[in-house]
């Protein structure tokens, strides 16, 4: 099958020029998440839940009455009284949301990564202490896309910088680093985490590529099935 987030960070780089500054991309790629596990059907309790609409994703990544900070992809119990809103193509509802049973976090790494990494690993450790915050066990899952490729341009407004020019060092130099520092300071205390490495230059014709796809296809495979698994075993005796 063919995983419908890993398709949604490939759109976020093929054939189009990538703005790290678009709050909206990590909303939009863990969403796929939730639809890849429904699809995937190993949790029959969460597919029933999901056709039901007692379990929707929350567009403003927050619960109602709680106050946290906002994730990427929050899933949970559907507010009383209030009807999930659908959205085209998409199997899971949308809602304002009492509970999170899981949440994502994404952040997309394309340059300059060093000089970022310490600010986004403390997001994602922060993201791990709001989604538990207000009670529960949600099952946590955090996702980072990370670029490998050897020239990199980024755009700021109209003007465009290239790495390799005025002391910018290129991804492929940044990616081993960036990496290691996500392995022993992010992953922990997340229930699942993966890092996607991919190769996007970020400038005409705007390819991609995964540096190992059948690698990684199997990985985040074996991610949802797991989070499926986790999830029966959390909240199989929550009532709806």
């Amino acid at each position: 099958m063919a995983y419908r987030l890993l398709d949604a960070v490939r759109r976020t780089f093929e054939g189009q020029p990538y703005f790290h500054r678009r709050s909206t991309l990590g909303d939009a790629i863990a969403a796929e998440l939730y639809e890849d596990l429904v699809e995937l059907g190993r949790s029959e309790i969460l597919v029933q839940r999901v056709q039901g609409h007692t379990r929707v994703l929350n567009r403003q990544n927050t619960r109602t009455g709680i106050a946290a900070r906002r994730g990427d992809g929050t899933f949970g119990e559907i507010l009383p009284h209030i009807e999930a809103s659908a959205e085209p193509g998409y199997r899971v509802g949308r809602a304002p949301v009492a509970t999170i049973e899981i949440g994502v976090e994404v952040k997309i790494l394309s340059t300059a990564m060093l000089k970022q990494i310490d600010r986004v690993i403390g997001d994602l450790q922060k993201q791990l202490t709001s989604f538990q915050t207000g009670g529960g066990t949600p099952v946590t899952v955090g996702l980072v896309p990370i670029n490998t490729v050897d020239q990199y341009t980024s755009y700021e407004g109209d003007r465009s910088y290239r790495t390799g020019e005025g002391g910018r060092r290129h991804p492929s130099q940044e990616a081993p680093e960036a990496r290691r520092r996500l392995e022993q300071f992010a992953r922990p205390g997340y229930d699942e985490f993966l890092i996607l490495p991919y190769v996007a230059p970020n400038e005409p014709p705007f390819r991609f590529e995964w540096v190992d796809y059948l690698r990684l296809e199997r990985e985040y495979g074996a991610i949802l099935a797991r989070v499926s698994r986790e999830y029966d075993r959390r909240f199989r005796r929550v009532t709806d």
